[in-house]
């Protein structure tokens, strides 16, 4: 079996991947994305230990913890987006830049800009 092609899907794999990774605003389509170039290593470590030919088959045994560590992250993912979805009611990571509570100033408090509370809004870090 020539290498050249499993090497040449699995690189069109992985870029499809990162460009998820770089370009998507929505966390589920990230995490695809992740899975996509896991999917692209898995491809990458079966082909060459075929062409190898390996006596312990070292590259299908990553591949199987590769496809288990996958497994789980996907589901903590999935699972962490979900609480994140029901407090905040979405999942744009543009939205979600830090997991913190928002944090409403009472009217007389003074912010960090030096006024006191009355035609510019406080400023809080």
């Amino acid at each position: 079996m020539p290498l050249l092609l499993p090497v040449l899907l699995a690189a069109l794999l992985f870029s499809i991947g990162i460009y998820g990774v770089l370009a998507r605003r929505n966390a589920i389509l990230v995490l695809m994305a992740v899975e996509l170039m896991l999917n692209a290593v898995n491809l990458n470590l079966v082909a060459f230990d075929v062409w190898l030919r390996d006596r312990l088959l070292a590259g299908q045994v990553f591949t199987l913890f590769v496809i288990t560590i996958a497994a789980a992250e996907i589901g903590l993912g999935l699972a962490i987006i979900l609480l994140v979805f029901r407090n905040r009611a979405t999942a744009a990571l543009d939205e979600l830049r830090d997991l913190r509570e928002q944090d409403l100033a009472p009217a007389g408090r003074l912010g960090e800009s030096g006024t006191d509370g009355g035609t510019e809004p406080a400023v809080t870090s």
